[in-house]
């Protein structure tokens, strides 16, 4: 790719994630060499999000809490990536016409952006007034939740998803009572489809987790700070602390009338093009289409935020050479001392057991069946298998290719036993 020296342009990206900083590495990486402005919402510097709800969250050994997962010192900001922050200042408004992002009170001027705002925690209404009740989104929402964990604070968890199942477990490990609640008869169905989530959920209960499906909340109470959780079916939930996992929403309201089309997200084409010149988008944020699957998708999973905020910089610096983003979405979570991962899509004819047993502890392996092709593998400590699963996904390989080949990693394991 061909990048003029000494480049006029102003590259603006709106969202210190890691889409985000992965945008401005690649800009600088692919040559750009035009003024670079990060703006973030939140006051600190770019940090990894998958060990909030995992690592930090951890029980400490000597009672301190671990550092804060930040990608880059400033130094390496100023230095390497000779970026303008705009930190603490979330982006209000968008101007297509002007060519500006509204911070505040000041437009910010931009030839080219990259839109990685990601996505916002769903608030419990009813619950603002209320200390004691959580998302776990910022890194600020995790320093709060790990002070109260260590406390000691009755738990209950509403939404059996992956990042409340994450404290569940954080909170089982210190011997704290804790309660997930989940409104859906079967948890997890978007995640991992209907099937296989009560298989997943079993974790709970094996690990002397409470977990009540199909059962809503009612209200959560307390005079000022949360004393209970009470359910629609009158169930009392005492509760010194609750945990909000009831999905997210993404971060769109600041694009609201700006002329860029917002469904589920900011709808992009196969190469992170909103149809408005210069304009991408990357990460959470972002319903772009997958050529590899022929469907849109917004994925809230950190390789693609990576890959995705990567590809955007380097599509619009040189739109001319502008190549799709194609990729097999893959998500990991870690409950107590299971390892869980998942790639592909859950849009299944069929999900066959290739591999262990749901009731037993261990490792097992499930493949989802698409017409003729294998198009998702989930596994429970299965980490040296699903990245094979996860090749044979992207060659749309045929299912009864993939059940010998499972059939074979099964022999190779049992040959190591």
């Amino acid at each position: 790719m061909t990048v003029v020296s000494a480049d006029s342009r102003h590259l603006v990206v709106v969202g210190a994630s890691l889409a985000g900083l992965r945008a401005v590495e690649s800009a600088r990486k692919a040559g750009f060499e035009g003024a670079i402005t990060l703006i973030g919402a939140e006051k600190h510097l770019p940090y990894d999000r998958p060990p909030l709800s995992k690592a930090y969250l951890e029980p400490g050994v000597d009672g301190s809490s671990p550092d804060v997962p930040f990608f880059r010192t400033p130094e390496t900001f100023a230095d390497e990536l000779d970026v303008t922050m705009l930190l603490g200042n979330p982006a209000t408004g968008l101007s297509i016409e002007e060519r500006t992002v509204q911070v505040g009170d000041s437009d910010i001027p931009f030839d080219l952006l990259i839109i990685a705002t990601g996505a916002q925690a769903r608030a419990l209404s009813g619950t603002e007034h209320l200390d004691g009740v959580h998302g776990l989104r910022t890194i600020d929402d995790a320093i709060a939740v790990r002070a109260a964990l260590d406390s000691g604070a009755r738990t209950v968890v509403i939404g059996a998803g992956f990042i409340g199942s994450e404290v569940a477990s954080n909170a089982n490990k210190r011997g704290i009572p804790v309660t997930v609640v989940e409104a859906l008869a079967t948890p997890l169905v978007r995640a991992i489809g209907p099937s296989m989530g009560p298989a997943i959920a079993s974790l709970h209960n094996r690990n002397g987790t409470e977990l009540r499906c199909g059962v809503g909340v009612d209200r959560v109470e307390g005079n000022g700070r949360v004393e209970r959780v009470v359910l629609a079916d009158g169930t009392v939930l005492p509760a010194e602390l609750v945990i909000v996992g009831i999905g997210t929403v993404p971060a769109t309201g600041w694009l609201e009338g700006s002329g860029l089309t917002l469904d589920n997200g900011v709808l992009c084409d196969e190469t992170l093009f909103t149809g408005i010149p210069g304009i991408y988008a990357a990460g959470d944020v972002a319903n772009w289409r997958n050529p590899l699957f022929d469907r849109h998708q917004r994925l809230e999973h950190w390789t693609s935020a990576a890959e995705q905020g990567a590809a955007a910089a380097r599509n619009a610096l040189d739109p001319a050479a502008a190549k799709p983003y194609s990729t097999v979405p893959y998500f990991w979570s870690d409950w107590y001392d299971s390892r869980i991962q998942f790639v592909g899509i859950t849009d299944a004819d069929e999900v066959v057991l290739v591999e262990g047993d749901v009731d037993v502890p261990g490792k097992w392996v499930a493949l989802y069946r698409k017409g003729e092709t294998v198009v998702g593998a989930l596994t429970v400590n299965g980490q040296a298998d699903i990245m094979k699963y996860r090749v044979l996904i992207s060659k749309k390989t045929d299912w009864s290719a993939a059940l010998e080949f499972a059939e074979k990693r099964k022999l190779i394991a049992a040959a190591k036993v």
